[in-house]
C-alpha cells in the first residue's frame, strides 16, 4: 500500500475446481480463510481505493455471491467501517437463456455437450462470464468495492486502466500476467503482484521475499490456461500478444509492450451450466499382489462384470444397467496421463485403486458399493492356489460417501441483444457508509 495503487483486485475463482461447487452453491475455499483475506483488504486498502473481488467463493452463482458478502457485511460491522459495497450478479434467468437458445444466440464451443431446451430446465445454475463493462459501470458509481459474481480473470484487473486511459491490449495483458499473483514468478511464494502501467508499456513487480519475475516466467505465463499461446479471448474481443515484448526491467521486474487488443464484432459471454448427475460411492484401497498387478486390467474387468452381474441379480427390480456406473482410477498405473502416459517400461509394484460407483440415489450408490467389496478384496486370478485378499482397504467401512454429484451441461457463447441487461447490479451502503 505504500505504493499508493490506484485499486486493488482479486480473482476469487475458477472453473477449474469442477462442476461441484458450482452446482451445490459452496465454493471450495473454507469461510475461515476468506474472512482473513477479506479482512485484510477491508481495513488495509484506504477509502477511495476500489477493491474488486471477482468469481466470487469459487463458482460466482448467486449462493456464491451471498456467502462472500455475508462476510464481508460482518466485517464491516465488527470493524466499525463505512463502505459503499456494488453487487454484481451473473446468475442467469433461465428464460432469458430459452429465448437465447430458440433464437439461435446460444453457440457450442469446442467439446461442448449437446444443447436443448430439456438440458437447459435440468441445469442446477448457470452462470455468465462478464467482462470489463459491468465492472466499469460499477466503477462509475463511486464505490468501494465490488464484489461480482463469475468473471474475466483478467477483466478486474483491465477494467479501471482502460478506463483511464490505458491501451486495451496493454491492460487486458497486463490483467493476464497478474491474475494468478506469484504464479508468473520463476518461483512461486507468498506474495502478491504490482503493475505500473503507462502509456506504451508496463512494468510487473512481484512483492514479496524472495520473489523474482523475468522475460521467461512471464512470457510462458501466457501458456497457462489457454488453448492459443498468443490469442486469448474475451467478451469484448480478443487480447494478441504475438508481438508482445517481455524485458527485464529491474532484478525483479520485467516490461512489457506490444499487445494489441482486436474487438469483436458482436460481444459474446462465455456460459458455466451444471446439471444434477446423481449420487457416488467410493471405495480406496491399495494392490501390492505382483501376480494381480501383471495382469490387473484383465483382473479389474472380471471384478467389474462379477459388480455388475450382482447387480443384476440382486437390484435389478430398482435398477437398470443404464442406470448407473463404475469409474476406476488406479494410481500408480496410468491415472493421471492414461493412454498419454508415456512410461510404460515396467509395472508399479503397488496400485492405489479409487474404486467409484454411480446411481439415481445415495442408497443404491451405497448398495452397488457393498456389492463390490467382495470382489475387490477376493476376486481370483489362475496363480493363486486356494483364496487371499488381494485388496486391502484403506477405510472401515469400506466405502465412503461422496453424495451427490453435478455435470457440465454448458460451456457455450450467449450472444446477447443489443443493449440487453445481462448482469445485475446492486449498490449498498454498509455501515452506513
Amino acid at each position: 500500500m505504500k505504493r499508493k495503487p490506484d485499486f486493488v483486485a482479486s480473482d476469487a475463482g475458477t472453473i477449474d475446481a469442477g462442476p461441484y461447487h458450482l452446482g451445490v452453491g459452496k465454493g471450495a475455499y473454507a469461510a475461515e480463510a476468506m474472512r482473513h483475506d477479506l479482512e485484510i483488504l477491508l481495513t488495509e486498502v484506504p477509502r477511495g481505493t476500489p477493491i474488486l473481488v471477482g468469481s466470487a467463493d469459487t463458482a460466482g452463482g448467486d449462493p456464491h455471491v451471498d456467502r462472500t458478502l455475508e462476510i464481508v457485511r460482518e466485517i464491516i460491522s465488527r470493524r466499525g467501517l463505512k463502505r459503499r459495497v456494488a453487487v454484481i450478479r451473473s446468475e442467469l434467468d433461465r428464460t432469458m437463456l430459452q429465448d437465447a437458445l430458440d433464437d439461435g444466440r446460444v453457440i457450442p464451443l469446442d467439446h461442448a455437450p449437446e444443447l436443448d431446451r430439456n438440458r437447459l430446465v435440468r441445469s442446477t445454475r448457470v452462470v455468465g462470464m462478464m467482462g470489463v463493462e459491468p465492472l466499469q459501470d460499477a466503477l462509475r458509481q463511486d464505490v468501494d468495492f465490488i464484489l461480482a459474481g463469475r468473471c474475466s480473470d483478467s477483466a478486474l484487473f483491465a477494467a479501471l486502466p482502460i478506463m483511464r486511459g490505458i491501451p486495451e491490449g496493454l491492460a487486458w495483458h497486463a490483467g493476464k500476467i497478474v491474475e494468478c499473483g506469484t504464479l508468473t514468478c520463476e518461483t512461486y511464494g507468498k506474495g502478491s503482484m504490482f503493475g505500473e502501467l503507462f502509456s506504451d508499456h508496463g512494468i510487473i513487480t512481484p512483492i514479496g521475499e524472495g520473489l523474482r519475475c523475468t522475460p521467461q516466467s512471464v512470457a510462458s505465463h501466457s501458456l497457462y490456461e489457454n488453448g492459443d499461446p498468443y490469442l486469448h479471448r474475451e467478451s469484448s474481443g480478443t487480447l494478441d500478444i504475438t508481438h508482445a515484448r517481455y524485458e527485464q526491467h529491474d532484478p525483479v521486474s520485467v516490461r512489457i509492450s506490444g499487445a494489441a487488443y482486436v474487438h469483436a464484432d458482436r460481444p459474446s459471454i462465455k456460459l458455466e451450466g451444471v446439471e444434477h448427475a446423481g449420487y457416488q460411492s467410493v471405495l480406496f484401497g491399495g494392490i501390492r499382489d505382483p501376480f494381480i498387478i501383471r495382469q490387473f486390467d484383465k483382473w479389474l474387468n472380471e471384478v467389474k462384470d462379477e459388480v455388475r452381474q450382482r447387480a443384476a441379480r440382486l437390484l435389478g427390480d430398482v435398477l437398470s444397467p443404464d442406470d448407473w456406473r463404475i469409474d476406476t482410477h488406479a494410481y500408480g498405473l496410468n491415472a493421471v496421463m492414461g493412454v498419454r502416459e508415456p512410461a510404460h517400461d515396467k509395472p508399479p509394484h503397488e496400485i492405489g485403486l479409487a474404486f467409484c460407483v454411480s446411481a439415481p440415489s445415495q442408497l443404491l450408490a451405497n448398495k452397488l458399493a457393498e456389492l463390490s467389496r467382495q470382489p475387490l478384496l477376493h476376486h481370483p486370478i489362475p496363480e493363486w492356489s486356494g483364496s487371499i485378499t488381494g485388496f486391502a482397504c484403506l477405510f472401515n467401512q469400506a466405502h465412503v460417501e461422496r453424495g451427490p454429484y453435478w455435470r457440465f451441461s454448458m460451456h457455450h457463447v450467449l450472444l446477447p441483444k443489443p443493449n440487453e441487461t445481462i448482469f445485475r447490479t446492486e449498490i449498498l451502503s454498509l455501515g452506513d457508509a
